[in-house]
Order: C-alpha cells, then sequence, then structure tokens
C-alpha cells in the first residue's frame, strides 16, 4: 500500500500540532500525531448539512453557522442546499486548516471557501456562540468525534448544558442545531432535551453503501 507523504506541518497559537498527509487522491489531518480525519470519508458529514436545513424548510435569507471546516464537505453540502441571500459562517479554529483548504484541498470541496455567501471566523467556536443572540437559523456542530471524545478541552463547553443554553440562544424561533458523532452517547439526547430542545438522534453510513460503518447525527430544534 502506498504509505502517506507528509504535505505540510503547522502548530496553533496553543501549540497543537497539525499534519496534512496525502496518499494519491486522498488527504488526512493528523492532531498531535492523531488522525483526525480522512478526506475518504465524508458521506456523514455531507449528511449533517443534508438533514440540518432538510428539515429546517425554506428559509430564504438563512443563516447558517458552520463550526469546524475539516476538508469543507460540511460547507459544500450546506452550500447547494442555500439560495442565493444566504449566508454561511465557518468558524475554524486552525488557521493552517483554513490555509489548506484556500491553498491545497479547493478541489475536494468545489472551493468553497471562494462561495460569496461564506464569512471565515478564525478563532474559537465556544466564543463566537456566547457573542450571538438569535442569530442562526441552523447551527452544524463538527468540531470533535462526539460529545465525550473532544478534540480540545475547551470544546467540552459545547455540550454542557451551559454550552447548550448558550447554542439555543444564538439559534432563531424554530432554528436547528445539527451535532455529528462518531458514537451514539444516547444519554446526550435526554441532555438537550433538558435545556429545551425537541430531539432526533439519526444513524447514518460513514461512506455510502461501501462500508457497514456508521457514525449519528442529532437533530435538536428550538422550540
Amino acid at each position: 500500500m502506498t504509505p502517506w507523504t507528509l504535505v505540510e506541518a503547522a502548530r496553533d497559537p496553543d501549540g497543537t500540532r497539525l499534519e496534512l498527509l496525502r496518499r494519491g487522491s486522498h488527504f488526512s489531518i493528523r492532531v498531535n500525531g492523531k488522525l483526525l480525519m480522512n478526506s475518504r470519508v465524508h458521506d456523514s458529514e455531507e449528511a449533517l448539512a443534508e438533514m440540518a436545513l432538510g428539515s429546517l424548510g425554506a428559509r430564504e435569507a438563512a443563516r447558517v453557522l458552520v463550526a469546524g471546516l475539516g476538508f469543507g464537505y460540511t460547507l459544500a453540502a450546506a452550500l447547494a442546499r442555500l439560495g442565493a441571500e444566504a449566508s454561511v459562517t465557518v468558524a475554524e479554529i486552525a488557521p493552517a486548516v483554513i490555509q489548506w483548504n484556500r491553498e491545497l484541498l479547493g478541489e475536494l470541496n468545489g472551493r468553497a471557501l471562494e462561495d460569496p455567501r461564506v464569512v471565515v471566523a478564525t478563532g474559537d467556536v465556544c466564543e463566537l456562540i456566547r457573542a450571538q443572540q438569535d442569530a442562526f437559523d441552523a447551527v452544524l456542530l463538527d468540531v470533535d468525534n462526539g460529545p465525550r471524545a473532544v478534540e480540545r478541552k475547551s470544546n467540552a463547553w459545547l455540550y454542557s448544558p451551559p454550552g447548550l443554553e448558550a447554542i439555543r440562544g444564538a439559534l432563531r424561533p424554530g432554528g436547528v442545531l445539527a451535532i455529528w458523532s462518531a458514537g451514539p452517547e444516547v444519554s446526550f439526547s435526554e441532555r438537550l432535551r433538558a435545556v429545551h430542545f425537541s430531539v432526533v438522534l439519526h444513524r447514518v453510513q460513514s461512506h455510502g453503501a461501501r462500508t457497514q460503518e456508521r457514525h449519528f447525527i442529532w437533530l435538536a430544534t428550538k422550540g
């Protein structure tokens, strides 16, 4: 098998080491030596946007927050479902990930960052959410492997009762919070309901019909 080749490496201001690797037409990103994502497996990331915006219904000037850029698949899927008057804020804490999407990974997502509807917010999505009130019609959260498998300690706040209440406050009435997870974490549904979301947990294929692996998506609606 062809080995992975290091393309670029970078460090975040907090010292986190990021590595972009390539094997043939596929890319992967490692964080502190641990595999974070692979460009070959992305169906569930696209489903995150499709299911959230599908449940949202028709809102011509929808405002959407995509938390976590990754390889841009969730962003591209959201843009494909939104009209010309919509706007999408992408919150990404790692400047290197934004740079790689602009310079090296654009072919994977149709150069989604060049879409005029997109605004990139470099920084901690927790701080962005704390500063918003009734701002978004949908929040798409894909910054970790799940409510317990957080990549950065600060992200644990997002899945805590105070964090979920802040996200609910940042949503407009009828808005949707969609959360991607590698595992089901069934008890997390009750945490969402405790802060007055209506909740459905979906089990989706990670990579079409070509694998038995499943990922999970919560759709939580602000009533």
